[in-house]
Protein backbone atom coordinates (compact mmCIF):
# COMPACT_ATOMS: atom_id res chain seq x y z
CA UNK A 1 0.00 0.00 0.00
CA UNK A 2 2.88 2.37 0.79
CA UNK A 3 6.12 2.48 -1.20
CA UNK A 4 9.37 4.37 -1.11
CA UNK A 5 10.13 6.03 -4.44
CA UNK A 6 13.62 7.31 -5.23
CA UNK A 7 13.48 10.59 -7.16
CA UNK A 8 16.10 12.93 -8.61
CA UNK A 9 14.93 16.50 -9.15
CA UNK A 10 16.48 19.86 -10.05
CA UNK A 11 15.03 21.97 -7.26
CA UNK A 12 15.05 25.78 -7.27
CA UNK A 13 15.16 27.05 -3.69
CA UNK A 14 13.67 30.56 -3.44
CA UNK A 15 15.85 33.32 -1.97
CA UNK A 16 13.70 33.74 1.17
CA UNK A 17 14.61 30.18 2.24
CA UNK A 18 18.37 30.54 1.71
CA UNK A 19 18.93 32.03 5.19
CA UNK A 20 17.84 28.71 6.74
CA UNK A 21 20.01 25.58 6.99
CA UNK A 22 20.20 24.02 3.51
CA UNK A 23 18.67 20.67 4.51
CA UNK A 24 15.66 22.37 6.15
CA UNK A 25 15.13 24.72 3.19
CA UNK A 26 15.32 21.87 0.66
CA UNK A 27 12.94 19.67 2.69
CA UNK A 28 10.42 22.51 3.06
CA UNK A 29 10.48 23.16 -0.69
CA UNK A 30 10.15 19.42 -1.50
CA UNK A 31 7.14 19.17 0.83
CA UNK A 32 5.56 22.19 -0.81
CA UNK A 33 6.04 20.68 -4.26
CA UNK A 34 5.16 17.02 -3.66
CA UNK A 35 3.05 16.52 -0.51
CA UNK A 36 -0.60 15.57 -1.21
CA UNK A 37 0.08 15.47 -4.94
CA UNK A 38 -0.32 12.52 -7.29
CA UNK A 39 2.61 11.51 -9.47
CA UNK A 40 1.36 9.45 -12.40
CA UNK A 41 2.19 5.74 -12.07
CA UNK A 42 3.75 6.32 -8.62
CA UNK A 43 0.70 7.30 -6.57
CA UNK A 44 -0.13 9.89 -3.91
CA UNK A 45 2.80 11.48 -2.07
CA UNK A 46 2.31 11.10 1.67
CA UNK A 47 5.67 12.24 3.05
CA UNK A 48 9.27 13.12 2.28
CA UNK A 49 11.09 10.12 3.78
CA UNK A 50 14.68 11.31 3.47
CA UNK A 51 17.10 13.36 1.39
CA UNK A 52 20.05 11.32 0.14
CA UNK A 53 22.11 13.98 -1.60
CA UNK A 54 22.15 17.68 -2.46
CA UNK A 55 24.51 18.95 -5.16
CA UNK A 56 25.01 22.23 -6.93
CA UNK A 57 23.60 25.53 -5.80
CA UNK A 58 23.71 27.21 -9.19
CA UNK A 59 22.04 30.56 -9.73
CA UNK A 60 20.86 30.95 -13.30
CA UNK A 61 20.91 34.40 -14.95
CA UNK A 62 17.71 36.34 -14.31
CA UNK A 63 16.63 34.00 -11.49
CA UNK A 64 17.21 34.65 -7.80
CA UNK A 65 16.69 31.03 -6.83
CA UNK A 66 19.55 28.71 -6.11
CA UNK A 67 19.04 25.43 -8.02
CA UNK A 68 20.16 22.14 -6.48
CA UNK A 69 20.22 18.60 -7.84
CA UNK A 70 18.44 16.68 -5.06
CA UNK A 71 18.11 12.90 -4.69
CA UNK A 72 15.41 11.98 -2.18
CA UNK A 73 12.82 9.34 -1.29
CA UNK A 74 9.08 9.90 -0.99
CA UNK A 75 6.53 7.73 0.80
CA UNK A 76 3.85 7.03 -1.82
CA UNK A 77 0.35 5.60 -1.39
CA UNK A 78 -0.37 3.14 -4.20
CA UNK A 79 -2.24 -0.04 -3.31
CA UNK A 80 -1.69 -3.08 -5.51
CA UNK A 81 -4.45 -4.75 -7.50
CA UNK A 82 -6.02 -7.47 -5.36
CA UNK A 83 -5.12 -5.79 -2.04
CA UNK A 84 -7.88 -5.70 0.60
CA UNK A 85 -8.37 -2.29 2.23
CA UNK A 86 -10.77 -0.87 4.79
CA UNK A 87 -12.65 2.36 4.23
CA UNK A 88 -15.93 4.15 4.86
CA UNK A 89 -18.88 4.66 2.52
CA UNK A 90 -18.88 8.34 1.65
CA UNK A 91 -21.54 8.47 -1.08
CA UNK A 92 -24.12 6.15 -2.62
CA UNK A 93 -25.75 6.72 -6.02
CA UNK A 94 -27.18 4.86 -9.00
CA UNK A 95 -23.59 4.50 -10.31
CA UNK A 96 -22.39 2.64 -7.19
CA UNK A 97 -20.45 3.65 -4.09
CA UNK A 98 -17.74 6.18 -3.33
CA UNK A 99 -15.43 5.20 -0.48
CA UNK A 100 -12.91 7.09 1.65
CA UNK A 101 -9.78 6.05 3.50
CA UNK A 102 -9.72 9.35 5.39
CA UNK A 103 -6.68 10.68 3.54
CA UNK A 104 -7.81 9.50 0.08
CA UNK A 105 -11.38 9.84 -1.23
CA UNK A 106 -11.34 8.82 -4.90
CA UNK A 107 -12.34 5.17 -4.50
CA UNK A 108 -15.27 3.95 -6.58
CA UNK A 109 -17.20 0.69 -6.44
CA UNK A 110 -19.35 0.43 -9.60
CA UNK A 111 -22.71 -1.36 -9.44
CA UNK A 112 -21.47 -4.52 -11.17
CA UNK A 113 -18.79 -4.95 -8.47
CA UNK A 114 -21.22 -4.77 -5.51
CA UNK A 115 -22.45 -7.91 -3.74
CA UNK A 116 -25.05 -9.54 -5.99
CA UNK A 117 -28.03 -9.54 -6.16
CA UNK A 118 -28.44 -5.96 -5.03
CA UNK A 119 -30.91 -3.14 -5.58
CA UNK A 120 -30.99 0.59 -5.06
CA UNK A 121 -33.29 1.37 -2.16
CA UNK A 122 -34.79 4.55 -0.78
CA UNK A 123 -32.46 7.53 -0.36
CA UNK A 124 -30.05 5.98 -2.91
CA UNK A 125 -28.82 3.36 -0.43
CA UNK A 126 -27.73 0.03 -1.94
CA UNK A 127 -29.27 -3.14 -0.50
CA UNK A 128 -27.73 -6.60 -0.83
CA UNK A 129 -30.53 -9.14 -1.16
CA UNK A 130 -28.98 -12.01 0.77
CA UNK A 131 -30.73 -15.30 1.52
CA UNK A 132 -30.94 -14.33 5.22
CA UNK A 133 -32.53 -10.93 4.47
CA UNK A 134 -31.79 -7.50 3.10
CA UNK A 135 -28.47 -5.98 4.16
CA UNK A 136 -28.05 -2.25 3.58
CA UNK A 137 -24.87 -0.39 2.63
CA UNK A 138 -25.45 2.68 4.81
CA UNK A 139 -23.40 5.86 4.59
CA UNK A 140 -20.39 6.19 6.95
CA UNK A 141 -20.31 2.44 7.54
CA UNK A 142 -16.91 0.73 7.52
CA UNK A 143 -16.29 -1.66 4.61
CA UNK A 144 -13.60 -3.98 3.35
CA UNK A 145 -13.00 -3.81 -0.39
CA UNK A 146 -10.59 -5.32 -2.89
CA UNK A 147 -8.62 -3.08 -5.25
CA UNK A 148 -9.69 -4.01 -8.79
CA UNK A 149 -7.87 -1.28 -10.74
CA UNK A 150 -5.92 1.95 -10.33
CA UNK A 151 -6.35 4.67 -12.94
CA UNK A 152 -4.37 7.82 -13.64
CA UNK A 153 -6.72 9.73 -15.99
CA UNK A 154 -5.36 12.48 -18.21
CA UNK A 155 -6.21 16.04 -17.28
CA UNK A 156 -9.43 17.12 -19.03
CA UNK A 157 -9.22 20.08 -21.37
CA UNK A 158 -12.76 21.15 -20.54
CA UNK A 159 -14.93 20.17 -17.63
CA UNK A 160 -18.68 20.65 -17.16
CA UNK A 161 -19.74 23.01 -14.38
CA UNK A 162 -21.71 20.33 -12.53
CA UNK A 163 -18.95 17.69 -12.85
CA UNK A 164 -17.11 16.33 -9.82
CA UNK A 165 -13.61 17.78 -9.28
CA UNK A 166 -10.88 16.15 -11.34
CA UNK A 167 -9.19 13.21 -9.60
CA UNK A 168 -5.62 12.53 -10.82
CA UNK A 169 -5.73 9.02 -9.28
CA UNK A 170 -8.80 6.79 -9.01
CA UNK A 171 -9.08 3.42 -7.34
CA UNK A 172 -11.76 1.04 -8.57
CA UNK A 173 -12.76 -1.40 -5.85
CA UNK A 174 -15.08 -4.36 -5.52
CA UNK A 175 -17.00 -5.79 -2.60
CA UNK A 176 -18.17 -8.92 -4.39
CA UNK A 177 -16.79 -11.80 -2.35
CA UNK A 178 -16.67 -13.45 1.05
CA UNK A 179 -15.44 -11.14 3.80
CA UNK A 180 -15.91 -8.05 1.62
CA UNK A 181 -18.53 -5.37 2.26
CA UNK A 182 -19.69 -4.04 5.61
CA UNK A 183 -17.71 -5.32 8.57
CA UNK A 184 -20.96 -5.82 10.48
CA UNK A 185 -22.07 -8.43 7.91
CA UNK A 186 -19.18 -10.71 8.81
CA UNK A 187 -18.99 -10.01 12.57
CA UNK A 188 -20.31 -13.38 13.71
Amino acid sequence: MFYLSLIEHNLPVPPHLLSRPLLDAVKEELERLFLDKVISSLGLCVSVYDIQSIEGGFIFPGDGSSTYKVVFRLVMFRPFVGEILGGRIEKSSADGLRLSLGFFNDIYVPVHLLQQPCKLGPDNIWIWQHECGELTLDLNEEVHFRVADIKYPSIPIEQKEDAEPFAPMEIIGDIYGDGLGLLSWWAE
